[in-house]
């Protein structure tokens, strides 16, 4: 890989056009690497960033199979994947990275806490059901009490596939699901950490996350996350720990509660760049982008260190709003220093649709913040009036 990187002839396959897909290969193309992105929306985000583009089913075995024997690497920018197709290119030969058998790991969210408890890592207590009967029995046998949190076993993204339990008034998701306790939580964080072939592992310091109460989506990331030093040495720890365990080489994003009692559990984690390093474009010396390139590369890692303390809002579609977008006060927001505001090529918005980011800096987190506030009133993703 090192070889054609420098010829300039590296063919980079990345699963999704997403607004991932497009900022890793728009970092891609400062190496001159060619990049291929597979995706089934001609309209995708990085369409228009990528060398080659190829319509196709990211499930589909054939369309995956097909589009990673063009290239030279592979990777991806989310994990609902066809896992047969990338297994069998990667016994073909074909460097598929992070490796199939993490994903499927990864895909699988019973899987996943299976794995926390057989290296005895910290996370809340749980149990994995088949199916809706399976956990109606074991809430009338007293086996499984109320309030509890089901999620999904695959297929859950940004808070879908997810459901609070609070009582008999809630409907169950229907599906084979891991079902865990409902944790006191007093903040979310997340750590991002990278590993190369060599072994080498660095992490970025951890963010603190605010959530949306009525889309489960995050609202705003600030860095550096307000941790005891203690609590930050353990999220990176235990950061380090999970990808040197799975034996992974990319970029892992690990996001943790930490209860009212001060204790750190581990949620889940995504085998990808991720909406919690967006802030590391603007705020940090090596970017998630550029860090996961010289991951798979097996390059050098770069410097994690924060340049700036941070924070990120995301840019979502205003609710009764669907249509071309337009951006309410965009040119006011850029008159206001350290903004930073990053679109991600979208042309039609609807309600809660992630159309872009929003990066502020500041010489505190304090100061950083009370500029986002600013932009949170200035700055609206709407329908054009027709």
């Amino acid at each position: 890989m090192i070889e054609k990187l420098v010829t300039s002839s590296l063919k980079l396959g990345v699963i999704a056009g997403g607004q991932l897909g497009k900022m890793l290969i728009q970092e891609a193309s400062r190496w001159d690497i060619s990049s291929y992105v597979l995706d089934p929306d001609e309209g995708c985000s990085a369409r228009n960033v990528a060398n080659v583009y190829v319509k196709g089913d990211f499930r589909d075995f054939d369309d995956v199979y097909a589009f990673g024997k063009q290239v030279d690497i592979l990777t991806y920018e989310l994990e609902d994947i066809n896992i047969e197709a990338l297994q069998q290119l990667k016994a073909d030969g074909i460097k598929v990275l992070p490796d199939p058998d993490t994903l499927a790991l990864i895909q699988d969210k019973g899987l996943q806490k299976e794995f926390y408890t057989k290296h005895q890592m910290p996370t809340s207590p749980f149990k994995c059901y088949e199916n809706v009967e399976e956990i109606e029995k074991a809430i009338a046998s007293g086996a499984l009490t109320y309030p509890f949190v089901q999620k999904l076993r695959k297929g859950g993204y940004d808070g879908h596939g997810v459901s609070l339990i609070k009582d008999a008034n809630d409907t169950l998701l229907d599906g084979a699901s891991m079902v865990e306790d409902k944790v006191d939580i007093a903040k979310e964080i997340a750590v991002i950490a990278a590993r190369n072939a060599k072994g080498e592992v660095r992490c970025f310091p951890a963010v603190e996350m605010s959530f949306s109460e009525e889309t489960n989506l995050v609202e705003e990331i600030f860095c550096p996350a307000n941790l005891t030093l203690k609590q930050a040495e353990v999220a990176e720890l235990l950061a380090h720990e999970i990808i040197e365990n799975l034996d992974m080489v990319g970029l892992l994003a690990v996001e943790f509660f930490i209860d009212t009692k001060g204790q750190i559990l581990i949620n889940e984690v995504a085998p990808r760049p991720h909406n919690s390093g967006h802030h590391t474009i603007d705020a940090a010396v090596t970017s998630q982008l550029k860090q996961l390139l010289r991951a798979i590369l097996n390059l050098p890692l770069g410097s994690t260190a924060l340049t700036t303390s941070s924070v990120m809002l995301n840019l979502l579609g205003e609710a009764g709003h669907v249509g071309p977008v337009h951006y309410e006060g965009f040119v006011e927001c850029m008159a206001i220093d350290g903004v930073k505001i990053h679109l991600y090529g979208k042309k039609m918005t609807r309600p809660s649709r992630k159309m872009g980011h929003v990066t502020i800096l500041g010489n505190s987190v304090e100061e950083a913040r009370s500029k986002a506030e600013e932009v949170k009133k200035l700055l609206k993703v709407k329908s054009c009036q027709m």
